[in-house]
């Protein structure tokens, strides 16, 4: 028995030693790279503008960490925004080239890059863009360039926007598996793909509406930018007018048609050298680290500014999940911050669980009673990313947003056909009338189904009651406005959903201005855990982040995608004030 035991503790030992050694040698790779990797910028260069990653609005790590950025693999939206406004004064950068980009990004992400890149361009530096092929978002980005070039064989995607959604109630029929509905709200799509095999008319009512108002913001901004109109882009996206180079040359959508060395010799020309010359280039991700040392915001007064990104979940959270612990103890950070004067609580977010929107919304009234808080709406700010925001002393949003959703709705999954089917019989024991209230195995009862309908009706109520009490409505009046219907962030200014038409700069500017502050610093919540501790935590740094990765390299983005909204719904638990649809604009 002795020698199992020493045995046994001589062999978690050697794990426990095998791990310390393996820490030891990423940390040393990290401080050897971290000397490596220092980016010289050199007189005459081009930012390259070539985002490889997903953008995040915010990544969040410490900078004194030494482990932050490993196994990164995301770009945070404030930092791109950030470096393109330093390289506008930084005499070293001539110009920026925007090379090949496949977005990773919303389309209020890619609003807010063009309009930091047309404000770059008005320094008077230059912008060109070249692409192997345009998708219509990288278009949309490249529009602001003084000159746009593709590849002699190139592609570009210039059509109009479009969405699809998936009806399952055949599915469900034929498999015995289904999902239990209860929902409020004539527009809350979230659900209707299992209670129909088709569209209804108030959801095609709203996406075409919803969509025509994103396309109008895009096509109003190319048409500046290209020197055309907007009825002469609708014409050309009607007619395919840009499926060959040649014809979006010949409509205008671009400069010309160039292989990819002429396009360099067209940047040597812009910055002055010979043709035999090196151009110096600078990665945008190696500029933003260079940037970070230049403070755009100073002075004494700070506005805080607090990030809530992604899906609503009752917890702690992270980088890709709203839970309160780390919004709420931000929250109650910025307040108590005697050099925090004001606060911008920055949402992107499709919503999730209303009890954790609620639990946010408690914590944002609290701080409101303190200090000033002002909303900045990113990619999407709906239902329950609506809810924490509704109670701010201002809300701003981009044209591009998508946001209101104000509904709210329980789906419960259900096989007792299929367990007729196969068969199973459940048979359940309880103590009182109401202990045992539903299986999976059993057709869901109307005294169970009543019960969630209340539930489900009283959070509606509420819902609508702080959206009545934070925009100064009535009941009413907020209602006629709901019932989970999305508008953009254009159509939700002139119903009353938000105040003012901008991005975040404008609402930090805003809420500056309402604690009387010409200068002021930036203080960004909340700081998360860089992606290698998060690894290290998870199975030894060895088991989900791991698999998950396999998985996505195996099946792709578009299909790793599918997969976790999948994963998702599985994990939704409690009553949902969540965006009607999973919207993949193309």
């Amino acid at each position: 028995m002795n020698f199992l035991r020493n045995l046994l503790a001589a062999i978690i030992g050697c794990i426990i030693a095998i791990g310390i050694l393996f820490v030891m040698f990423i940390v040393f790779l990290s401080f050897l790279g971290s000397g490596e990797d220092a980016v010289t910028i050199r007189d005459n260069s081009v930012l390259e503008l070539k985002l490889d990653y997903p953008v995040s609005d915010y990544v969040g790590n410490n900078s004194a960490d030494p482990f932050a950025g490993l196994f990164q693999k995301a770009q945070g939206l404030d930092d791109i925004l950030h470096a393109i406004a330093v390289a506008k004064n930084d005499d070293k950068i001539k110009g920026i080239s925007i090379d090949n980009n496949f977005l990773l990004a919303g389309l209020a992400q890619t609003q807010a890059i063009r309009n930091a890149l047309k404000d770059f361009k008005d320094s008077g530096k230059f912008i060109y863009s070249y692409g192997d092929f345009y998708m219509q978002k990288d278009y949309y980005l490249a529009s602001v360039s003084d000159s746009i070039f593709i590849n002699p064989v190139g592609i570009m995607d210039f059509k109009g926007l479009s969405t699809e959604v998936l009806y399952f109630k055949d599915l469900q029929e034929k498999s015995g598996i289904k999902m239990e509905v209860i929902r409020h709200g004539k527009y809350k799509s979230a659900v209707e793909p299992f209670l129909e095999n088709q569209m209804s008319e108030a959801n095609r009512t709203q996406l075409k509406e919803l969509l025509g108002s994103l396309w109008t913001s895009m096509v109003d901004d190319i048409a500046e930018g290209r020197s055309l109109t907007p009825e002469n882009l609708n014409t050309i996206a009607d007619e395919l007018g840009a499926r060959t180079p040649e014809l979006a040359k010949e409509n205008g959508l671009i400069d010309d048609i160039l292989f990819e060395d002429q396009y360099k010799d067209m940047l040597r020309k812009a910055i002055g050298i010979e043709a035999d010359e090196k151009i110096n280039y600078v990665a945008m991700a190696d500029y933003a680290k260079e940037a970070k040392k230049k403070k755009l915001y100073s002075g004494d007064g700070k506005i805080a500014v607090v990030y809530a990104q992604g899906e609503i979940m009752y917890g702690d959270g992270s980088p890709e999940i709203i839970g309160q612990g780390l919004i709420n103890e931000a929250l109650k950070k910025a307040r108590e911050d005697k050099s925090v004067k004001a606060i911008v609580l920055r949402v992107n977010s499709p919503g999730g669980s209303a009890l954790v929107s609620d639990i946010i919304w408690r914590e944002v009234e609290l701080t409101k009673k303190v200090k000033p808080v002002v909303v900045s709406m990113g990619n999407v700010a709906a239902s329950g990313g609506y809810y924490i925001a509704a109670g701010a002393d201002k809300i701003f949003a981009e044209p591009t947003t998508i946001t209101g959703s104000i509904g709210v709705f329980g789906t419960i999954p259900n096989m007792s056909e299929l367990a007729d089917d196969i068969g199973i019989n459940a048979e359940q024991v309880g103590t009182n009338k109401n202990s045992v209230d539903y299986s999976l195995f059993d057709p869901m009862s109307e005294s169970f189904r009543n019960t969630v309908q209340e539930g489900i009706e009283s959070t509606y109520q509420t819902f609508l009651s702080r959206v009545s009490d934070g925009r100064g409505i009535t009941m009413a009046q907020a209602d006629s406005i709901a019932q989970g219907r999305v508008w953009s962030g254009i159509d939700a200014k002139k119903i009353g959903l938000v105040d003012e038409i901008g991005g975040l700069d404008d609402a930090i500017a805003e809420a500056a201005k309402m604690v009387e502050l010409e200068s002021y610093g930036i203080k960004k919540f909340p700081k998360y855990k860089s992606d290698f501790e998060r690894f290290m935590e998870d199975f030894g740094g060895t088991s989900s982040q791991i698999k998950e990765k396999l998985i996505e390299q195996e099946l792709g983005p578009e299909a790793y995608s599918v997969i976790k909204q999948i994963k998702s719904a599985g994990q939704q638990k409690g009553i949902q004030a969540r965006m009607p649809v999973i919207l993949d604009v193309k």
